[in-house]
């Protein structure tokens, strides 16, 4: 085989369509029991909400070829009405404000409509769920790779489209050079430490109240909160980025209590009464995050392609997760990106 992908995160399955498309040689591996990585659209009552990333951009050309290219459709995120704040005290105060996240993009049936029509246009033997890779070992002419259940599979290339820091738990053989091991250490998982809330309801009824959705708050837990209802159609939702570290949020029941407690402070009693209120912690999800992640990020961090980790094994040991993308860094456009680099390479 020449090319073995480990990761069928954004990256990793547009890195297999096109090489798909070039009609060449290749095999997906990917851990969990379905592709998308930190993409994880929920499905509720027809319509489909985001756990993962939820947004692009403007100015972010390759996911927006991408989306047009799969047929796929885009809509303005809502923003229209008040915004939301929530004081150090708990206080809530209303005033039409700017909505942060006005002007971005989401997609329609959420952004697992893009990891699937991506994995669609793949052939199912080219693709392998359920395939954790444990060893790399590199030999005269390509790299052998081991799985958890013994499996061994011989390949030309191997393109890690993963997270550094989870790349860093495989066992390489010889050992990779400790510099590079090193920094593939100190590279932060994008959104690792994140735990994501979405309280789904019948209707968004905030809008009928003349609220945007859209809500910051120093009092938590949620810390920002915006409108995650779909395009048209099926029930309507709010979601938020928890502000608690990942060891204060382990306890689930509690902590569920308390978003449904601030969701009617800021929103009032019907925001307390949801279909369905969903919780997702990728701080602990060991196929995202190590240890080292549960360290909040305050800054979006200088990411790229460190010179360490070019030219491994001889050029045939590639790293392409959306980390060491060179413009777009963490965002869904830098896993396409770092996709397009290792295509090249």
């Amino acid at each position: 085989m020449h090319t073995l992908i480990i990761g069928g995160g954004l990256s990793g399955l547009a890195l297999a369509e096109a090489l798909e498309r070039e009609g060449r040689d290749y095999l997906l591996v990917e851990a969990r029991d379905r592709v998308g990585g930190r993409i994880l659209s929920a499905q509720v009552g027809g319509a489909s909400f985001d756990l993962g990333p939820a947004w692009f951009w403007s100015g972010q050309q390759r996911i927006a070829a991408l989306i047009t290219r799969l047929g796929l459709q885009k809509f303005d995120q809502y923003a229209r009405g008040e915004l939301t704040f929530e004081d150090a005290q708990g206080r809530v105060q209303r005033g039409r404000g700017f909505a942060s996240m006005e002007g971005s993009w989401r997609l329609k049936g959420g952004l697992s409509a893009l990891t699937d029509a991506l994995q669609d246009r793949l052939p199912p033997e080219r693709v392998r769920l359920n395939a954790q890779v444990t060893e790399l070992a590199q030999t005269p002419d390509g790299i052998t790779a081991r799985f958890a259940n013994g499996e061994v599979v011989r390949a030309d290339r191997v393109v890690l489209a993963l997270p550094p820091r989870v790349a860093a738990q495989i066992k390489y053989t010889p050992a990779l050079p400790i510099v590079a091991k090193t920094v593939m250490g100190d590279v932060p998982t994008w959104m690792a430490g994140q735990a994501k809330a979405v309280a789904v309801y019948e209707t968004a009824f905030w809008r009928t109240a003349g609220l945007s959705g859209a809500a910051t708050s120093r009092f938590g837990p949620m810390i920002e909160i915006h409108d995650a209802s779909p395009a048209q159609d099926g029930p309507s939702a709010l979601f938020g980025f928890i502000g608690v570290p990942p060891q204060g949020r382990a306890d689930v029941p509690a902590l569920r209590q308390h978003i449904l407690a601030q969701l009617v402070r800021l929103f009032g009693p019907e925001a307390g009464r949801p279909i369905k209120l969903l919780v997702q912690d990728w701080a602990y999800d060991p196929l995202t995050a190590t240890e080292v992640d549960r360290v909040p990020l305050y800054a979006h961090p200088d990411y790229g392609m460190p010179a360490a980790l070019q030219e491994l094994w001889d050029g045939r040991l590639i790293m392409a997760g959306t980390e060491v993308a060179q413009q777009f860094g963490g965002y869904l456009e830098g896993a396409l990106e770092a996709a397009e680099a290792a295509f090249r390479t």
